[in-house]
């Protein structure tokens, strides 16, 4: 199976993941398990998507958490989830005082799921990343603001709409290396949390 179909075959996963949750919603508008699953569906979703688009499922996703988290103030996995929209969304932005907000919460966030649940490893690498997240938001504006200024080269607009293409192209790569990130993390957690019991 190529690595289209993959991404193809995940796509849809989480496309039915979102639309059963939308739906349970409707049945029940105070479960907070749904609403954190409807949350991480969303935030799946997002590294699929345009930035635009990205950036408006990272804010639905986060919305769906915080509603969650009225419901449950204490739902360790979905403060963490939260941690995860914020850290979304501050690398989709350009302003490093606007991203180091969204850092700042994320860091809350995972603070708060790992107080709920102490000792999960994941918790942790999550918190030591948001830590670090201003700092390798610079790193990746400086990176995308020393790359070769193709307007120099040439003066037609073909050449600046490359180069604007490039850095968005960049940024977004990136940022889909780090919702990846997420996934995996995300992946390995569920997986620990359901390891059948060892055999009597």
């Amino acid at each position: 199976m190529d690595l289209g179909q993959i991404d193809y075959d995940r796509l849809l996963f989480y496309q039915q993941a979102r639309m059963e949750a939308e739906a349970a919603y409707a049945k029940n508008p105070l479960d907070a398990e749904n609403l954190t699953t409807w949350g991480k569906a969303l935030l799946d979703l997002s590294q699929f998507q345009i930035p635009s688009e990205s950036l408006k499922l990272v804010k639905d996703a986060a919305s769906k958490m915080e509603e969650a988290l009225q419901i449950d103030p204490r739902k360790h996995d979905t403060l963490w989830c939260l941690g995860n929209a914020h850290t979304s969304h501050a690398f989709s932005l350009n302003d490093h005082d606007a991203a180091k907000a969204y850092f700042g919460k994320a860091t809350q966030c995972f603070q708060q799921a790992l107080e709920e649940d102490p000792g999960n490893e994941i918790y942790m690498k999550s918190l030591e990343f948001s830590f670090k997240g201003p700092e390798l938001h610079m790193e990746i504006q400086r990176q995308m603001a020393n790359q070769p200024d193709a307007s120099r080269r040439s003066s037609t607009s073909n050449t600046k709409v490359s180069k604007k293409k490039k850095k968005s192209d960049l940024k977004y790569d990136i940022l889909g290396w780090v919702i990846l990130a997420i996934g995996i993390v995300t992946w390995v957690g569920m997986a620990k949390s359901h390891i059948p019991p060892p055999p009597r």
